[in-house]
C-alpha cells in the first residue's frame, strides 16, 4: 500500500528547512528510527554530504536519523532495506539521470509501491509523476529516458506560480508552458502551490495543505481543486 508525501518544495519562504512540513512527517515517519535519503538532485551544486547533513538536521527535530545513499556500497540494497525514503528537491533531470545510472529507478518505484513510506519535495515529487515532463528545470543533463516512477496517474508541476499582471514580464507563464506539453500529450497536470502536498495512501490520493491546486487537462479549461480534494480518479 503506497504512503507518500509529495510536496511542492520543502521550504516555504521566510521558514526554515521542511519545517512547515514537520507535524506531517513527525506521523508519516512514525515507524522509522532511520530514513534514507536521495541527495542526486544537488541544488545549487551542493554535495552529496552537504545536502544530507542539512536534512539531518531538520530530522534530528523529530527523533529520526538520516543517512544519504551515497553512503552505501550498493544504492538499490540502500534501497531495498530502507525504513523510510526522503527525494530532496534540486535539479530533476539530474536527479533522473543519476537514478538511471544507478539502476534504481525500477527499485526505487517498487519499494513505494510495496508501502514504505515516502516523502518528495520538488524534483522528489515530479518523479512521482508518469513522467519528469513538466519540471520547471534546465536541462543540465540528459537523462536516458524522461520516464520516472509513477507512483501518481499523472504529472506534476511543483512550485506552480500564478500569473502575476503587475510584473513587467512578457514571459512565459507556468499556464503557458503547460499548454506546450498538452501540444503533444494527453496526461494531466496538477500545478502544486508552495505549501502544498498531496497524501497517498494506498489508491488514494488527498490535496492537502492550505492552497488549492491548479488541475490542467488537453483541450480543457484549468480547475481549481481545493485542499481536501479526492484525486484518486484523476487519469
Amino acid at each position: 500500500m503506497k504512503n507518500c508525501i509529495i510536496a511542492s518544495t520543502s521550504t516555504l519562504y521566510g521558514g526554515d528547512y521542511l519545517d512547515y512540513v514537520l507535524p506531517e512527517l513527525s506521523e508519516h515517519f512514525k515507524n522509522c528510527k532511520t530514513i534514507l535519503f536521495i541527495p542526486y538532485a544537488q541544488p545549487s551544486g551542493i554535495s552529496y554530504e552537504e545536502y544530507t547533513n542539512k536534512v539531518a538536521a531538520s530530522f534530528a527535530n523529530i527523533n529520526i536519523a538520516v543517512k544519504g545513499i551515497h553512503e552505501f556500497k550498493s544504492p538499490k540494497v540502500a534501497i531495498e532495506q530502507a525504513e523510510g525514503i526522503f527525494t530532496g528537491g534540486g535539479n530533476t533531470f539530474l536527479l533522473v539521470f543519476q537514478l538511471y545510472k544507478n539502476n534504481i529507478m525500477d527499485a526505487l518505484a517498487s519499494a513505494i509501491k510495496n508501502g514504505i513510506p515516502y516523502l518528495g519535495t520538488s524534483a522528489g515529487s515530479n518523479i512521482c509523476g508518469l513522467t519528469m515532463q513538466t519540471t520547471n528545470d534546465m536541462p543540465i543533463i540528459y537523462p536516458p529516458s524522461f520516464q520516472t516512477l509513477g507512483i501518481v496517474p499523472f504529472n506534476l508541476n511543483p512550485h506552480y506560480l500564478d500569473a502575476d499582471l503587475q510584473l513587467k514580464h512578457n514571459g512565459e507563464t507556468r499556464e503557458t508552458r503547460i499548454k506546450e506539453y498538452h501540444q503533444f500529450n494527453t496526461v494531466p497536470v496538477l500545478g502544486l502551490r508552495e505549501g502544498s502536498w498531496l497524501e497517498v495512501k494506498g489508491e488514494k490520493i488527498t490535496l492537502k495543505g492550505t492552497l488549492s491546486a491548479r488541475l490542467f487537462k488537453q483541450n480543457k479549461n484549468p480547475e481549481e481543486l481545493e485542499s481536501g480534494s479526492d484525486l484518486s480518479d484523476l487519469k
